[in-house]
């Protein structure tokens, strides 16, 4: 004989509390014969004890599930803020000032990122994976491209590094580049819906890439021309050259935690009904359309401003300047309201797919106001975090690093010129490195990898390889702000080589060289190469800071394509 499972008077979704079978039987002996085994039962549940938790039980139960996200955090964002700080200190001989404040900023980031993560696993991805597994069965396929692009635009939104954009025009001069300058303090929102614009475009074309089975070395040609012929219109024009080093940067600014898996899972169910789930380099390519496609869009942009304000210096001054900033202004409030409404758009696109074209109703609704909630509070803490901590710091190092062959101030520079822009070369290639090693995607990118390849490409190699190539990039993009290049050649000349190199390689390694491009810029790294490369244009008085991003973008592409030909040519010559 077994307890009777008898109705719960309360919540009925709410388990009762177990009563073991001697407590039950005693009561049935005492009450038998006044009350049903249902009263009976019920009546010896209340009576049970509920077990209480205790701190130290949800001690042992928290702490193994946050260290080990908080750690992954803590290496992304400790080694390089400790290398900033060191090299200022030991070969610039500057102490870090507003230390504490930075600290603060840095914990901020670390904790923000870490809830943002966890936030986005639980309140988005699940709506994500089951929309990209069934939509494409049950809607036709013009529905499904009109959400795929308004899940690639509203998602940039929600990417942490977007907020880096809105300080980046606080130090340029209007009078050297006021084209620049209006596009990012009088219209930084037509900025940001130009790169959204642009993902949820490259977000299209990858989905119909999918459909139609376009080799992957036919589409980045047909879309990177195009790209670069906008370019040379931009660059040719004195007005629009120095906005092509932002417009380039944008799409590293896109690649980030969370368009990526959103975008990804869609596209894995788009291959899938396509009848390309067996081929494993199903999910490569979205990750490139979402670098390259926010470039065109951006210098688009730029082109219809210079037209539509043919001289920025005639237009009035912005209203409001000066004011008294009201409290719902403030930090952090502004931050949180700034947050959701960057991730309430994107979880109210996901909730509508999902009651109207799936036609089914939410399951797990506490998982999922857990994560909005967490990733709301991770992306406030995460904003903070970078205007108290990354930004002042990336910006800090900027302005001293210069010192070691650049005379500031009347002073005498502390190195001579050779050997100090050589130092502050060595030091850009060591961020770029540095960064791309931390980066936890391009470690599971490796794993993939070496799978998929069989080990002919093991994840070591392809981790040394990007960020060898982001190195070189990253000293490129210095180099362009210290001698004050223009950024058309750079380009130029980079995506001569890639184009080069892709026409030679195989079409996995095409796919894996152009999306490793995007995995290497953070929401981390983003904001404080930024932020250097912008504090570093005002210590040399170079006109504007952009382009690194751009150039760590190019540089793995060369590098990942050529030690894919130097794998290839080594397997011909063992066969």
């Amino acid at each position: 004989m077994s307890p009777p499972h008898a109705k719960h008077s309360g919540n009925p979704e709410r388990p009762a509390p177990r009563l073991r079978y001697g407590e039950f039987l005693s009561a049935v002996r005492v009450k038998q014969n006044r009350m049903s085994y249902n009263q009976v039962y019920a009546e010896a549940t209340r009576n049970a004890r509920a077990p209480r938790l205790r701190l130290i039980d949800l001690h042992r139960l928290l702490t193994p599930y946050v260290s080990v996200r908080f750690l992954d955090q803590v290496r992304a964002v400790v080694p390089l803020a400790l290398f900033l700080a060191l090299f200022q200190i030991a070969a610039l001989r500057v102490s870090v000032s507003e230390g504490d404040e930075i600290a603060f900023g840095m914990l901020a980031v670390m904790l923000g990122l870490m809830l943002f993560m966890d936030g986005v696993k639980y309140g988005l991805m699940p709506f994500s994976e089951n929309i990209g597994f069934k939509l494409p069965d049950r809607s036709p396929t013009t529905v499904v491209l009109a959400f795929a692009f308004l899940l690639g635009a509203i998602a940039t939104f929600a990417e942490p590094a977007i907020g880096a954009l809105r300080a980046a025009g606080a130090g340029l001069d209007p009078a050297r580049t006021p084209w620049l300058h209006l596009l990012l303090t009088r219209y930084p929102g037509r900025l940001v819906f130009a790169v959204a614009a642009g993902v949820g475009a490259a977000v299209v074309v990858g989905m119909l890439r999918f459909i139609f089975a376009w080799r992957m070395k036919t589409l980045v040609i047909a879309v990177l021309v195009p790209c670069l012929a906008a370019s040379v219109y931009a660059g040719l024009d004195p007005r629009l050259a120095p906005i092509l080093g932002l417009a380039w940067d944008c799409g590293a600014i896109t690649t980030g935690p969370v368009t990526v898996p959103l975008v990804l899972a869609l596209g894995i169910g788009v291959a899938a009904a396509a009848g390309e789930q067996d081929n494993p380099l199903s999910g490569f390519g979205i990750v490139t359309l979402a670098s390259l496609f926010p470039a065109m869009a951006v210098i688009l942009v730029a082109i219809g401003l210079v037209s539509e304000v043919p001289d920025p210096a005639a237009l009035p001054a912005i209203a409001g300047a000066g004011a008294i900033v009201p409290w719902w202004d403030e930090t952090p409030v502004a931050e949180m309201i700034a947050a959701v409404r960057a991730i309430a758009p994107l979880v109210l696109l996901l909730w509508l797919a999902q009651r109207f074209l799936l036609g089914e109703k939410l399951a797990q609704r506490q998982f999922i106001a857990y994560g909005v909630v967490v990733a709301v509070l991770g992306m406030t803490l995460f904003n903070v975090g970078l205007t108290v901590g990354l930004i002042p710091l990336g910006d800090q190092a900027g302005k001293v690093v210069p010192s070691a062959f650049h005379a500031a101030g009347g002073g005498v520079p502390l190195y001579p010129y050779p050997f100090g822009v050589a130092l502050t070369l060595l030091f850009a290639a060591t961020i770029g490195y540095g960064a791309t090693v931390a980066e936890p995607a391009l470690n599971a990118m490796g794993v993939t990898v070496e799978n998929l390849t069989d080990g002919a490409f093991p994840r070591k190699l392809l981790i040394q390889s990007v960020a060898a190539g982001v190195a070189l990039g990253t000293a490129l993009g210095v180099a362009k702000i210290i001698f004050q290049w223009p950024m058309l050649p750079l380009l130029l000349g980079a995506y001569a080589v890639a184009l080069a190199l892709t026409v030679l390689s195989l079409e996995e390694y095409v796919s894996l060289a152009w999306d490793s491009a995007g995995v290497t810029t953070g929401p981390v790294t983003v904001p404080l190469v930024l932020a250097l490369g912008l504090g570093l244009s005002q210590a040399v008085g170079a006109a504007e800071g952009f382009g690194i991003l751009a150039m760590a973008s190019a540089g793995p592409i060369v590098s990942v394509l050529a030690v894919g030909l130097w794998i290839r040519r080594g397997s011909r010559g063992e066969t």
